[in-house]
C-alpha cells in the first residue's frame, strides 16, 4: 500500500472514532406519577371529593391527554361509573360525588399524559362498611 492510502485509512478510522454513536436510543422520558388522595371513611349522603396530583420529574403536569375517575362499589366493578376530572391547576385534578349507600367503594384514576398511562387505585368506606386491608386484592 502506498503512503497516501495508509494516511486516508488512518484519517477514516480517526474520524469514525470521534463521531458520536448514532445507534444509541434516545433517553427515556421520566415517568408520569399520579398520587390519588381518597378519604378513608365518609358518612352516607356526604359529598366526597377525590383528588389526584400528577407530576413528571417533580414538576406538575397541567396538560394531560386524559384524566378520568372510575368508581365502583365493592363486588360490582362491572357497574363502574367513569367521571371526567376537573383541573384545579398546578397538576391537581378532582372529582366530587355523593355516596348514599353504606359500602366499600373503589376509585381508580386513569391518567394519560405525555404518551404514558398510569392507573392508581384506592378504596374507602361509606358509613360503617369496613375497608379491606389490601384493596388491590379485591377489585371486583
Amino acid at each position: 500500500m502506498n503512503r497516501k492510502a495508509v494516511c486516508m485509512m488512518m484519517l477514516g478510522l480517526l474520524l469514525a472514532a470521534c463521531t458520536p454513536e448514532k445507534n444509541e436510543p434516545p433517553p427515556l422520558p421520566e415517568p408520569v406519577e399520579a398520587v390519588l388522595h381518597v378519604p378513608e371513611k365518609v358518612d352516607a349522603g356526604e359529598e366526597v371529593t377525590v383528588s389526584t396530583t400528577i407530576t413528571e420529574d417533580g414538576e406538575p403536569v397541567d396538560n394531560p391527554d386524559e384524566v378520568k375517575y372510575e368508581i365502583w362499589k365493592d363486588g360490582h366493578k362491572e357497574n363502574s361509573e367513569m367521571l371526567d376530572a376537573v383541573s384545579k391547576g398546578n397538576g391537581v385534578y378532582t372529582v366530587s360525588k355523593t355516596f348514599n349507600e353504606e359500602a366499600v367503594y373503589y376509585v381508580q384514576v386513569h391518567v394519560t399524559a405525555r404518551g404514558l398511562h398510569t392507573m392508581p387505585k384506592s378504596a374507602f368506606s361509606v358509613g360503617n362498611a369496613v375497608t379491606p386491608a389490601q384493596p388491590d386484592k379485591e377489585a371486583q
